[in-house]
């Protein structure tokens, strides 16, 4: 069966929904947000320049007039050109200008300045309003700004005359007209060109991403293979491939052993239940006698008990995997228990000429542990060990107080294992000598099962060994509490 996915497994694409989308999107209300902005801060910059500039200005004429005034009130001419000469020569940005005496009554007036203004409603406007200008509408409505002050006339002060001056502020108001109408084009055209880059960049941006999926579609349980080259890619890219690398490396190994694992199984567990069907076709091919059909039941019971000790430990080793697997901790003499594990053991060892020792100790080394798992871990060592060691040699149990971790050892004198086979012991199902370990009906489960339990435990086992030397074990566990 393909393990490929079907196509109604994968999500449905939104257009709106898409990586792309969203950065695009993202990236033009980014740049909007950012031209609007600065659009509209030169445009408040440029009003603000332009209302200073009219000021300085009215401000300038009303110093010119207030000195003339106060310095010169006789020299009629001098405020005559001021007044009614400079105003008509300009051609852009008129301003005119009226004086009044202290009664109210017009001295000098700037030519066309009654038929641009209403004096009447100027005069009202800046009645309270002194040196400080305000926007009014001409007779024609194009903007002017106005300003209205009293000035001292003569030194000492004869009397006070009134000063008002308007200036027509219509090109400064097309001016920020034009700008308006820029503003607006710009935004329009960035509202287009924004989503158009925005989608090209982000497009550009996904590729590595959808180059990565690309890959990851291309995978399956027969086709592990498939690497990401992650050559040219941003470094945050760069190193999102090179984790999806290193998973498929994982992943591969763990499909190789599960392979290997179950071809094991199959074969472990075919060898008993050919060997129950053998006998019993030869004990059914013709009449036996009771003795014979007692031996064939012996030899069926035992290929049966090797079949359920293989079962029971595939199903430990299951549930030792499993997350939900809780230990039952309790305090534990481990020093007691290493004597209950020589006691149970000293007589097979003795029956093979081995000497099984445990080292004597002058105080407990109590620590939290699931008694019954660790007895097993430790039984299993001690029955390798007896088992691969020759008459006359010596199987030695130890345990160390390592302060943050308690250290039990199992070594023996016996055989040894090869150096390119110590990285595989802790395999499921992996046997240094085959041919041996069938004889003596191993399945190769002992030290996964041990490492599977110290793994539990949050510790560690290792093992070290020379040929013809012997081999020692190593179990580390943190000690949780210690009484």
């Amino acid at each position: 069966m393909s393990s490929k996915p079907s196509r109604s497994a994968w999500p449905v694409l939104h257009p709106h929904r898409t990586l792309a989308f969203r950065l695009a999107a993202a990236y033009s209300l980014a740049g909007l947000v950012m031209v609007i902005l600065a659009t509209a801060s030169l445009y408040i910059v440029l009003r603000a320049e332009l209302d200073r500039s009219t000021e300085l200005f009215l401000a300038d004429k009303l110093h010119v007039l207030r000195t003339m005034l106060r310095e010169r009130p006789d020299d009629e001419g001098a405020l005559r050109e001021e007044i009614e000469l400079e105003s008509a020569a300009r051609r852009y940005q008129q301003f005119y200008i009226r004086l009044l005496d202290e009664h109210g009554v017009p001295v000098l007036t700037t030519p066309g300045m009654a038929e641009q203004l209403d004096l009447a409603k100027l005069a009202r406007q800046t009645r309270t309003r002194s040196e400080r200008s305000i926007a009014m509408a001409g007779r024609q409505g194009q903007p002017f700004r106005v300003t209205s002050t009293t000035v001292d006339v003569g030194t000492p002060p004869i009397h006070s005359d009134t000063v008002q001056i308007a200036i027509d502020v219509s090109q400064e108001e097309e001016l920020l007209a034009r700008y308006r109408l820029s503003f607006w084009g710009i935004l329009l055209a960035t509202s287009v060109l924004f989503p158009l880059v925005g989608y090209r960049i982000a497009r550009h941006a996904i590729r590595p991403v959808e180059e990565i999926a690309a890959t990851a579609r291309r995978i399956t349980s027969t086709n592990l293979r498939e690497r990401i080259g992650p050559e040219g890619y941003p470094s945050e890219l760069a190193w999102l491939a090179g984790t999806f690398n290193e998973m498929l490396d994982r992943l591969e190994e763990s499909f190789e052993r599960i392979s290997r694992f179950s071809a094991d199984i199959a074969h472990d567990l075919r060898t008993p239940v050919n060997n129950i069907r053998g006998e019993a076709e030869v004990a059914l091919a013709r009449a036996r006698t009771v003795d014979e059909y007692r031996d064939v039941l012996e030899s069926s019971l035992e290929e049966a008990v090797r079949l359920s000790e293989l079962i029971g430990d595939l199903l430990f080793l299951a549930r030792a995997e499993s997350p939900l697997t809780e230990l039952h901790r309790e305090t534990v003499n481990i020093r007691e228990l290493l004597t209950t594990v020589r006691d149970y053991y000293e007589a097979s060892a003795t029956d093979g000429g081995i000497s099984l020792v445990a080292n004597d100790w002058a105080k407990p080394l109590n620590a939290e542990l699931d008694r019954s798992l660790m007895l097993r871990a430790v039984s299993n060592l001690v029955s390798n060990a007896i088992a691969h060691t020759p008459p006359g040699g010596t199987v030695t149990l130890a345990a160390t107080d390592e302060h943050a971790a308690i250290r039990i050892e199992v070594s023996d004198t016996g055989f040894g294992i090869p150096a390119e086979a110590l990285s595989r012991v802790f395999d499921r199902f992996f046997r240094v000598d085959p041919s041996r370990s069938k004889t003596s009906g191993s399945s190769g489960l002992g030290l996964a099962i041990v490492q599977s339990i110290l793994t539990l435990h949050g510790g560690s086992a290792e093992i070290a060994s020379q040929l013809g030397r012997g081999t020692r074990v190593t179990l580390r566990m943190p000690t949780l509490e210690t009484r």
